[in-house]
C-alpha cells in the first residue's frame, strides 16, 4: 500500500507531466505555425511521450492500491521568438523536472518506499536522455540561427524522429 505523502507527490508528478505534454504540444503548434513542420512533429513526439510518462505514474499509483486525483493543467505560453527560445525553455523545463523526479526518489527513500524508488529509477535514467537531447537541440540551434539553409538541414533531422 503507498502512504499518504507518496501518493500526494506522485500525483504532482503526473500534473507535471501533463503539463510537459501540453506545454510540447503548444510548442509544436508554434512550430507548424511558422512552417518547420520538422520541428513540430518533434514537439508532437514529444509531448506523446510526456503523456506516456504521466500514465506510467497513473498506473503505478493504482497498482499500490492508491487513488490518483487529477488537478488543472496551467496553460503553456503560445509563442516564442525563435526555435533557439523554444529549445531553451525545453531545457529549462526538462531540468525542473529532474529536480522534481530527484525530489521523488529523496521522499521515497526517506519513507523507506522501496517499490516507488525503484519504480522511480526509471525516470532518473529518462531525464539525462531528455537534457541531453534538449542540449544538443540547443546548442545547434545555436549554431544554425542566422544560417536558414541550416536551420530548414535541422528541421528535416528533427522531423525524421522516430523514423526507421
Amino acid at each position: 500500500m503507498i502512504s499518504a505523502k507518496i501518493q500526494k507527490a506522485l500525483n504532482e508528478q503526473i500534473n507535471k507531466e501533463l503539463y510537459s505534454a501540453y506545454l510540447y504540444l503548444s510548442m509544436a503548434a508554434y512550430f507548424q505555425d511558422t512552417g518547420l513542420e520538422g520541428f513540430s512533429r518533434w514537439m508532437r513526439l514529444q509531448a506523446d511521450e510526456e503523456r506516456e510518462h504521466a500514465l506510467k505514474i497513473f498506473d503505478y499509483v493504482f497498482d499500490r492500491g492508491g487513488t490518483v486525483k487529477l488537478a488543472a493543467i496551467e496553460a503553456p505560453a503560445a509563442r516564442w521568438s525563435s526555435p533557439l527560445a523554444v529549445f531553451k525553455e525545453v531545457f529549462k523545463h526538462e531540468t525542473f523536472v529532474t529536480k522534481s523526479i530527484n525530489t521523488l526518489v529523496d521522499l521515497a527513500v526517506g519513507e523507506r518506499d522501496h517499490a516507488t524508488s525503484s519504480f522511480l529509477k526509471w525516470f532518473v535514467d529518462e531525464q539525462v536522455e531528455e537534457e541531453a537531447s534538449a542540449g544538443t537541440i540547443v546548442n545547434r540551434l545555436e549554431m544554425a540561427e542566422k544560417a536558414p539553409g541550416a536551420m530548414l538541414m535541422l528541421d528535416r533531422a528533427l522531423g525524421a524522429r522516430g523514423d526507421k
